[in-house]
């Protein structure tokens, strides 16, 4: 009887424990089904519907105050809290803008064109003045007219003569040209990487367009012409890099871009990484092998005194150890988890958008006041930073209530990971509160590629890197890139014979402050 009975409990045990893991394995699937269908969601919003992350929430966000328990905070913390939110409502019900909708004018042609007349007189006249009484008033209309491009050759010609007094013969000097043995003028190599980089054209199809002109190039001196003129750019391009982790405050940031690989016979993806100057506005891209890896964070800032503010890459943690840097994070990424929680947790994500919210509207007050970075200092350590320590004790209170790895979860996981990096813009004016420049000067890189598709090697993706960089410092100095490109490589070798120059002199923010540009 009793073995009966324990075989019988064995039954039962083994019963219970099959039972409990096919618990776990449905409960498992359901929170699969959930991260799947969260997904759908947001795909379905990304494809159809609206992606601003700017949204209609209530003016007063104690109306999204959720039941989600009491908060540990003190009542000092309490009142710090209440009064910051008191003071930027009642600034923005006074200061608040109205959008006014501008109504669209007809653009006149630019004054500073050419006018070419062409006179069209009464149907019958013939120019005989007896037989027609003109009026001097005329109506007339403008037409915008675009001449084609053209090439031409420029033929340098050198003449030679001799001193009468020393007879020495003298040949008149080899005039300065960008690239030594080459026909390519300044002209024509300008032109070649405006095309490519400007209007992101592939060099093919730029060798189609003067092929329509009148001349054909061939792929692979066009290719010779862009790295000779990626090397003579070099040296600047390191000039630039010195001075930007010069600078006591930098962002940094990074991007796709898709590289030939020969041996796998296909492209693989390769990382852009960005370095900004937040005071200057300067630019530098840096291309180590496609490598998104740690080492790069400590090649590119190993040497590096001051703060660097970054997304949440995990490869920046090595940072933190670092002496001398102090590391901040990003607020518009930690919003951006929140808007893609709206369709997992609507309450929740509501509420956190408006805290977020918050903290940009003092930012707001800050700049329609004119505040200089002390000014803006004092107004975040008296307003933001007293809720940035509410809304990290309510992430952790709420945390454990949520699934980690839902959109909301994650959304919360982000913002407590990251929350001292993300409180450190109060301690200085100059900090900004999210990377959203840098992510700007990623954009020319994004439109490149979905044109010209890929870097067929290592070496053309180190020379767009070169390029791209003083691109980015041309858009940061308001210089265009075409006229700076022309006074580059007309001006470039004087610094060749005279190591002395400061290759700074070169960039975009130095010639215009000179105003050479």
């Amino acid at each position: 009887m009793s073995v009966l009975r324990q075989k019988l409990e064995q039954q039962i045990a083994d019963q219970d424990k099959e039972l409990s893991k096919k618990k776990q394995t449905v409960e498992k699937l359901e929170n699969k089904v959930s991260e799947l269908e969260q997904k759908l969601r947001y795909l379905e919003r990304k494809v159809w519907g609206s992606m601003s992350e700017k949204r209609r929430l209530p003016e007063d966000p104690s109306q999204l105050q959720l039941d989600f328990g009491k908060l540990e905070m003190s009542e000092d913390e309490q009142e710090l809290v209440k009064e910051a939110l008191d003071e930027i409502k009642d600034y923005k019900k006074v200061h608040v803008k109205e959008h006014v909708k501008k109504v669209p004018v007809r653009q006149k042609l630019p004054e500073y064109l050419p006018r070419i007349e062409e006179h069209i007189y009464p149907e019958g006249y013939k120019g005989y003045e007896d037989e027609w009484i003109l009026f001097e008033d005329t109506e007339t209309s403008e037409h915008l007219e675009l001449k084609p491009a053209e090439f031409y050759v420029r033929v340098t010609v050198r003449h030679k003569g001799m001193r009468k007094e020393t007879k020495e013969i003298i040949t008149a000097p080899v005039p300065n040209e960008p690239l030594a043995k080459s026909y390519a003028s300044t002209s024509l190599l300008t032109d070649l990487m405006v095309g490519k980089y400007v209007d992101h054209l592939p060099f093919h199809r730029q060798i189609l367009i003067y092929k329509r002109i009148g001349v054909t190039l061939p792929a692979s001196t066009i290719e010779l012409w862009f790295h000779s003129v990626a090397d003579l750019m070099r040296p600047t391009y390191y000039r630039l890099k010195e001075l930007i982790l010069s600078k006591d405050y930098i962002q940094s940031d990074e991007t796709t871009i898709p590289i030939v690989d020969n041996e796998k016979q296909k492209t693989v993806k390769g990382y852009l990484w960005l370095v900004k100057d937040i005071g200057s506005n300067q630019v530098f891209f840096h291309y180590n092998e496609g490598s998104r890896g740690q080492k790069v964070v400590i090649q590119l800032f190993k040497d590096y005194k001051g703060a660097i503010q970054t997304d949440g890459y995990t490869g920046y943690s090595i940072l933190e150890k670092f002496d001398g840097i102090t590391t901040l994070n990003c607020w518009c990424h930690a919003r951006r988890y929140y808007d893609r929680a709206l369709n997992n947790d609507k309450a929740r994500a509501e509420y956190a958008l408006a805290q977020i919210g918050l903290l940009y509207d003092v930012e707001h007050m800050a700049d329609d006041q004119n505040m200089d970075d002390e000014q803006r200092r004092q107004l975040r350590v008296r307003l933001a930073y007293p809720l940035i320590r509410a809304f990290e004790k309510w992430c952790v209170a709420e945390y454990p209530k949520v699934l980690p790895k839902s959109p909301i979860g994650k959304a919360l996981a982000y913002t407590i990971t990251y929350t001292d990096g993300l409180a450190r813009y109060v301690l200085d004016g100059k900090y900004r509160m999210d990377t959203n420049l840098i992510e700007n000067s990623v954009r020319p890189v994004a439109v490149g590629r979905r044109n010209y598709l890929f870097c067929g090697n290592h070496e053309a993706a180190e020379d767009a890197a070169v390029i791209y960089s003083l691109m980015g410092c041309c858009k940061a100095a308001d210089v265009d890139f075409k006229a700076w490109m022309n006074y580059f490589l007309n001006n470039v070798h004087e610094y060749d014979a005279d190591y002395k120059k400061d290759l700074a002199e070169l960039l975009p923010l130095s010639l215009k402050k000179n105003q050479i540009i």
